[in-house]
């Protein structure tokens, strides 16, 4: 995963020593000496992430971190604060200042590999979710509505799941929540709780019985718990368990003994994170829906496409040349609505809708280009994924009959599809999807039920 990364620090060894590791992971590394220099940067270049040394003249890195979560430009960028100061009320402050992560000097490389890998996993979702608010404010014909990017825990119904086996332990964590959530308590069976009523789950990597990390990916790979903030607990020599636990998706960890303080702040910040992506959620659906979806699947329609791929391709994106295409076309449509119906065409629509959704990412977006064409928006992607995407959902088309009601025989449904990559940064929607059609007729022409591209 590569990113653009900001290194803030007045003492050059340590830009030197941190820009070397960051750019042996791959990651692009621009850097800053105090934070007037870093401040000015962010006015016309915006990075993926931000590393933030607190200890520096003139302006420190709290203040340097208030100011860029309060300004609408740059509050959606992680800010991982560091410092040579190990106390737990400096992690509270840079917390409390709007940081997404504390590291103490000296820095170990897997910890911060980690945390930036899995902060910008969520920056790239953010990123994805802003980009469809902005394609829906350039819409003119819909009033956008605007949500606030500051809540109140204390107002809000919190609801957080604490699984630990330790009932002493757990019991005391509970009471650190208490004044702003309502926690309950698994010792590891979790069958009679209902995970997606959770705003977080917290849960421990020394649980007797059960492998903690299988429990951390199961959630993550649900459907309806997905976007529900992990913190897991781990103990001081268990750094291996936690960066497996940052590669699944867990967001945050807290060190064993766990203090009061840090444990309310990351909580805080966790449930913060996640109540600003349901608002873009729920902004982009009340916004999107009648305008700019298709009634019939549900997906995206021709005219946000439109929109959406100029944004996508604008010359001030600096991943446009990594833009695919995937272009799709159900194989003899017609003759499943003048064999069945068009109630029965409709049903063979939605649920290749459903199939597509099933095998994309978050970050992708899935159209109905209009009739049985379908098309799929892939960003940040290269020609192996694209394709292996494009094969995947061919073969989960045609491996499974499509049921439709009043007939007890499913329909055997293929597709033909294809597939094109923005070759460089100055191409342009018309020519990518240009590119698609191409490859699509080729297929088609060829015996359908293909893949052809690129």
């Amino acid at each position: 995963m590569s990113a653009r990364v900001l290194v803030i620090d007045d003492i050059i060894q340590n830009v030197k020593l941190l820009e070397a590791k960051l750019q042996n992971e791959y990651f692009d590394v621009i850097t800053a000496l105090s934070g007037k220099d870093a401040l000015k940067i962010l006015e016309t270049d915006l990075p993926d992430i931000i590393l933030l040394d607190v200890m520096m003249p003139e302006m420190d890195g709290f203040e340097v971190c208030r100011r860029i979560k309060s300004n609408p430009r740059t509050t959606h960028i992680p800010v991982i604060m560091v410092t040579a100061l190990d106390q737990t009320s400096k992690r509270v402050e840079g917390l409390e200042a709007g940081a997404d992560d504390f590291l103490s000097k000296p820095i170990k490389d897997l910890p911060l590999f980690a945390r930036v890998r899995s902060l910008v996993r969520l920056k790239m979702l953010m990123d994805e979710l802003r980009m469809r608010e902005v394609t829906v404010e350039n819409l003119k014909t819909i009033e956008v509505v605007k949500f606030p990017l500051k809540f109140n825990l204390a107002a809000q119904s919190t609801n957080i799941l604490l699984i630990e086996s330790s009932s002493s332990s757990a019991q005391r964590l509970s009471s650190y929540m208490d004044d702003f959530a309502k926690v309950d308590i698994s010792d590891g069976n979790i069958t009679d709780f209902n995970l997606c009523r959770y705003d977080l789950i917290m849960i421990s990597l020394s649980l007797p019985d059960i492998d903690g990390l299988r429990l951390c990916s199961q959630i993550k790979n649900c459907e309806e718990t997905r976007h529900t903030p992990l913190i897991v607990l781990v103990d001081e020599d268990e750094n291996d368990k936690m960066v497996q636990a940052m590669e699944i998706g867990v967001m945050d960890y807290l060190v064993r003994p766990v203090d009061k303080n840090e444990l309310i702040a990351r909580v805080k910040s966790q449930i913060r994170q996640k109540m600003y992506a349901e608002s873009l959620r729920e902004n982009m659906k009340r916004n999107m829906e009648m305008a700019i979806t298709d009634s019939v699947t549900g997906l995206y329609n021709r005219y946000f496409l439109n929109n959406y791929l100029k944004n996508l391709l604008c010359p001030t994106n600096e991943d446009r040349d990594s833009v695919s295409i995937i272009m799709m076309d159900i194989d003899f449509f017609k003759k499943v609505n003048d064999t069945y119906g068009h109630m029965a065409g409709d049903e063979v629509l939605v649920e290749f809708a459903k199939r597509i959704i099933r095998n994309i990412r978050t970050i992708d977006l899935a159209v109905r280009y209009g009739g049985e064409e379908f098309i799929i928006i892939i960003p940040k992607s290269d020609a192996t994924f694209v394709k292996l995407v494009a094969e995947r959902i061919r073969a989960r088309i045609e491996k499974i009959p499509f049921k439709i009601s009043n007939h007890s025989v499913p329909i055997a449904i293929t597709v033909s599809i294809g597939v094109s990559l923005s070759a460089d940064k100055y191409m342009d929607g018309t020519s990518l999807m240009g590119s698609a059609d191409e490859a699509l007729y080729q297929a088609k022409e060829t015996g359908r039920n293909k893949v052809c591209g690129l």
